[in-house]
C-alpha cells in the first residue's frame, strides 16, 4: 500500500546489536515541509497582525517620523518641544559602558516618534470611524449630491487610499446603533397597518403602547449596555438563536444553494473541473489567509465589514443536544469526499506544494474508478446532518466518540470542505424549462445523504461537469460565500484553463499516494438512527417544490428607465404577484445586510408597505389611468429604498425587536407585544443575490459568464421563498420554492404571477420588451 508505506516516518527492529532504524528520507522530507509550512503561516499571520494593527501606518512611515525627528534635532530644531529631553531623563541608568549619550538620546527619539506615529494611526481610525457614521448620502437622490457629502466622499477616500489588508479598517469600522424604541415602535406599527383591519390594528396598538410605557425602558437599558460592551449587539444572538439552537433540519430549512455559470460550459470532464475549481478554492484561501483580498467597498468608497469571511474554509457546524457548536481550525489540508456510498480523504498538499489541478484531477478520477463498494452503514450515514439536529447529536456521542468511527467523522469534519460526486447529470436546457428547476433540486438536498449538511459548504459536482454548492448558513451571509464562488469560477474560465480534450493542463504526478479510504464500524442500532433520519430529509424533500426560471423580456438596463431601483421594481412585482396568486398581502422579508457596521449581518425589509397595497390594488381595479399608476408605483418604490437604506443604516425593525425579545426571557419578563410578534410568520420570504462582487473579467465583454445565482426553501409552511439575481442589463434568474403538502401555494403559479406582473409594470412606462 503506497499510502501506508508514505505515512510511516521510521521503522525499527530489535537485533542483537541493538536497536536498528531504518529511515524513510521521503516520509522525514515531507513532515519536515509540513513544518516549514506551518511556521511560514504563522509568520504571516504575525506579520498581517502587526500591518493590520498599525494600518494606515507602516514601518515605512514610522521610519519617516524617526528620520523626521533626527533629522530635526541635528538643524537644532526641537519638534518634540522638550519631550525627547524629559523621555531621555526618564530613561533608566544603563549598566554598559559601551553607552553613551548620544545612544540614549537616540532611544529617547525613537520612543517619542514611535509614540507621534500611534497617536496619529489612532487620530486616524476615530477620524475614519466618525466619518463612517455618516449615512446621509445614502438618502440624497441620484443627481442631487449635497456639498456636505462631496466634502465626506473627498476625506473618506483620501483616509482609505493607501491599500488596505481584508481586515485592515475592522476596527475603524462603527458599531451598530441601538434604535429608539419609540421609533422602532412606530416603524412596526407602520409596516403592519396594510396587513391588519382597523380592529386588529388597534389591538396591537394598545399592546405596542402598553410595550412602550412599562416594559420596554428596562428591556432597552440592558441593550444599549450590551451595545456599549459588545462589538455588536445583534449578531452573537442571532447567530445563536436563529442558526445554533434550532433542532429541525439543516437541510432546506435552513441551508442554500448556489449555481454554476449555466450559459457555458468549460468541459464535460467530471474531474477535470474538480481540479481547476478545487486548486482556485485553495488558492482563494491562501489569499484569505495572508488578507491579500481587497475589503468589499460599497460605491468603491465605503468599507464593509469582512469578519464573516474567518469561518469560510475548515468550519463545521457540531450538533448538540440543546445548541450547536461551530468549529473553526485555523489549518485543514484535505478535503473530504463522497462518491457512491463511500468516503474518501484527498490531501491537497505534497509536503508545502499545493497540488496543481492535474494533480487534484488524477485524485478524484482514482475516486470514480475505484470499484469497491461502500460499507454497511456508510451509504447513507450523512442523513444524519439532514435530520433532526438532536438525534444526529445522541448519535455522534453514541456510536462516532471513539475508534475508526470517531477518526473517520474527524476527517470529514476537520477537512476544508466538502466534496460530493455525483453520478446524475444536470444543467441548465434553455429548450427544457424544467431543467433550472431539477439542477436546484439537486442542489438543495440531492438523495438526502450525498451531502454534508454540517460543513460550511459542500462543493457538488455533477457527471456532466457541472458544479454548485450547498452552503450551511450559520457562519455567514450569501454574499461572503458568493465572493468565493466568483472567485473560483472566474479563475478556472480565465487563468486555468483546460486542453482540448477537455483535461486539466499539465502532466499528473503519478507518483502521489491514492485518496485514502475512510473507514467505518457502523453496528445496527446506529444503522436504524441512519434510517429513521433518512426518513425524516426525505420527507422533508419530497414536499419541496421549486421553480426556477429565467426572465430574459429585460433587466435592470431598462428598469432604471422607471428612475427606481431594479430591487424595488422587483419586490413590488412581487407584492403584485402575491396578491394574483393568493388574494390577499402577507408579512414580507427581504434580507438586506448591514456590514457598513463592524460585524454586522443582515436586517429586515418589510416589503409589504401601505404604498406598495395601494399600488397593487389600484392595478387589480383596472379603473386607473397610467399616469395615475405610475405616481402610486414611484411613490411605492421610493417607500421600498428608504426602508432599505433604514435597514442598512442600523434603523431596522426586527433586529431591535428580537434583541429586546432575548432580553425579556433572560430577565424572565413576559411581553405579550413581544411574543406577538415574534410568532409573526413570514410567508413571503425574499432575497436578492450579490452578484459581480469583484471583478473577474468584464461582463460586457463576456455577458454568457453568467451564474443563475441561488435559491432556499420556504420559511413558512404555507409561504413562499423567493430568491432572485438581476443578471446583467437584460436578464433576471428566479428561484420560488413552496411545499406540495400546502393546498394554497403552488410555486410555478406564482413564478408565472411574477412573470406577467413584472411585464405589466413594464408596460405601465412602455417599457420595449424582448422575446421572451
Amino acid at each position: 500500500m503506497a499510502e501506508a508505506h508514505q505515512a510511516v516516518a521510521f521503522q525499527f527492529t530489535v537485533t542483537p546489536e541493538g536497536v536498528d532504524f531504518r529511515l524513510s528520507r521521503e516520509a522525514l522530507k515531507h513532515i519536515y515541509l509540513a513544518g516549514i509550512n506551518s511556521w511560514k503561516k504563522r509568520l504571516i499571520r504575525i506579520k498581517n497582525g502587526f500591518l493590520r494593527g498599525v494600518y494606515p501606518g507602516s514601518p515605512t512611515s514610522w521610519l519617516v517620523v524617526v528620520m523626521t525627528t533626527v533629522g530635526s534635532s541635528y538643524c537644532n530644531m526641537d519638534i518634540s518641544l522638550g519631550l525627547v529631553g524629559y523621555i531621555q531623563k526618564c530613561l533608566p541608568q544603563g549598566y554598559s559602558p559601551q553607552e553613551s549619550p548620544q545612544t540614549r538620546e537616540l532611544l529617547s527619539m525613537a520612543i517619542f516618534s514611535t509614540g507621534v506615529w500611534m497617536t496619529g494611526i489612532f487620530f486616524f481610525r476615530q477620524t475614519l470611524k466618525l466619518l463612517l457614521s455618516y449615512h446621509g448620502w445614502m438618502f440624497e437622490m441620484h443627481g442631487q449630491t449635497s456639498h456636505f457629502t462631496k466634502i465626506w466622499v473627498i476625506c473618506v477616500r483620501l483616509l482609505c487610499s493607501r491599500r488596505p489588508m481584508l481586515y485592515s479598517f475592522q476596527t475603524s469600522l462603527p458599531k451598530l446603533p441601538v434604535p429608539k424604541v419609540a421609533a422602532t415602535i412606530r416603524r412596526y406599527l407602520e409596516s403592519v397597518r396594510p396587513l391588519l383591519d382597523d380592529e386588529e390594528y388597534y389591538r396591537m396598538e394598545m399592546l405596542a403602547k402598553e410595550f412602550q410605557e412599562k416594559t420596554a425602558p428596562r428591556l432597552q437599558k440592558y441593550l444599549v449596555f450590551k451595545s456599549w460592551w459588545a462589538t455588536n449587539y445583534v449578531s452573537d444572538w442571532w447567530e445563536e438563536y436563529i442558526y445554533l439552537r434550532g433542532r429541525s433540519p439543516l437541510m432546506v430549512n435552513s441551508n442554500y444553494y448556489v449555481m454554476d455559470l449555466v450559459l457555458i460550459k468549460n468541459t464535460d470532464v467530471q474531474a477535470a473541473r474538480l481540479g481547476n475549481i478545487i486548486h482556485a478554492m485553495i488558492m482563494y484561501r491562501r489569499k484569505l489567509d495572508r488578507e491579500e483580498i481587497k475589503p468589499v467597498m460599497a460605491l468603491g468608497i465605503v468599507p464593509m465589514c469582512s469578519y464573516q469571511m474567518e469561518r469560510m474554509f475548515n468550519t463545521t457546524r457540531i450538533p448538540g443536544k440543546e445548541t450547536d457548536v461551530l468549529q473553526h481550525l485555523s489549518e485543514s489540508r484535505h478535503v473530504a469526499v463522497y462518491h457512491n456510498g463511500r468516503f474518501f480523504k484527498v490531501w491537497l498538499y505534497e509536503g508545502s506544494r499545493l497540488l496543481k489541478p492535474r494533480d487534484l484531477e488524477m485524485q478524484f478520477q482514482r475516486i470514480l474508478d475505484d470499484p469497491s463498494p461502500p460499507q454497511p452503514g456508510e451509504e447513507k450515514l450523512a442523513a444524519l446532518t439532514a435530520g433532526g439536529r438532536m438525534e444526529w447529536a445522541q448519535a455522534r456521542q453514541a456510536f462516532f466518540s471513539s475508534g475508526k468511527n470517531k477518526a473517520a467523522l474527524e476527517a470529514i469534519e476537520r477537512a476544508a470542505f466538502f466534496v460530493a460526486l455525483d453520478e446524475e447529470s444536470y444543467q441548465y436546457d434553455p429548450e427544457d424549462e424544467a431543467s433550472l428547476s431539477l439542477y436546484g433540486k439537486a442542489l438543495l438536498h440531492g438523495n438526502c445523504y450525498n451531502r454534508w449538511f454540517d460543513k460550511s459548504f459542500t462543493l457538488i459536482s455533477f457527471k456532466n461537469g457541472q458544479l454548485g454548492l450547498n452552503t450551511e448558513h450559520s457562519w455567514a451571509d450569501a454574499p461572503i460565500i458568493g465572493h468565493l464562488w466568483e472567485f473560483a469560477l472566474g479563475t478556472d474560465s480565465f487563468h486555468l484553463g483546460y486542453t482540448e480534450t477537455g483535461h486539466c493542463l499539465g502532466k499528473p504526478n503519478s507518483a502521489l499516494a491514492p485518496p485514502l479510504r475512510l473507514q467505518w464500524d457502523i453496528p445496527k442500532q446506529c444503522q436504524a438512527v441512519i434510517e429513521s433520519s433518512y426518513k425524516v430529509a426525505k420527507a422533508l424533500a419530497d414536499d419541496v417544490e421549486l421553480y426556477c426560471f429565467q426572465f430574459l423580456s429585460f433587466g435592470k438596463g431598462l428598469i432604471k428607465k422607471c428612475r427606481t431601483s431594479p430591487d424595488a421594481f422587483v419586490q413590488i412585482a412581487l407584492q403584485l404577484a402575491h396578491f394574483r396568486d393568493r388574494g390577499k398581502f402577507c408579512l414580507t422579508y427581504e434580507a438586506s445586510m448591514t456590514r457598513m457596521f463592524r460585524e454586522g449581518r443582515t436586517e429586515t425589509v418589510r416589503s409589504c408597505t401601505s404604498e406598495s397595497t395601494a399600488f397593487v390594488q389600484a392595478m387589480m381595479e383596472g379603473s386607473h389611468m397610467k399616469p395615475d399608476l405610475q405616481d402610486l408605483f414611484r411613490k411605492a418604490a421610493e417607500k421600498h429604498q428608504n426602508m432599505y437604506r433604514l435597514a442598512m443604516t442600523g434603523a431596522g425593525i426586527d433586529r431591535h425587536l428580537f434583541c429586546l425579545y432575548v432580553v425579556s426571557k433572560y430577565l424572565g419578563v413576559s411581553s405579550p407585544f413581544l411574543a406577538e410578534v415574534l410568532a409573526e410568520p413570514w410567508r413571503l420570504s425574499t432575497s436578492q443575490i450579490p452578484q459581480s462582487q469583484i471583478r473577474m473579467f468584464d461582463p460586457d465583454q463576456y455577458p454568457h459568464h453568467l451564474g443563475a445565482g441561488g435559491g432556499f426553501g420556504p420559511v413558512a409552511d404555507d409561504g413562499y421563498g423567493v430568491s432572485y439575481m438581476i443578471a446583467g442589463e437584460n436578464m433576471i434568474f428566479f428561484h420560488v420554492s413552496s411545499k406540495f403538502s400546502s393546498s394554497e401555494t403552488n410555486a410555478q403559479r406564482f413564478g408565472n404571477h411574477i412573470r406577467q406582473a413584472l411585464l405589466d409594470i413594464a408596460n405601465l412606462f412602455q417599457l420595449p420588451k424582448a422575446d421572451s
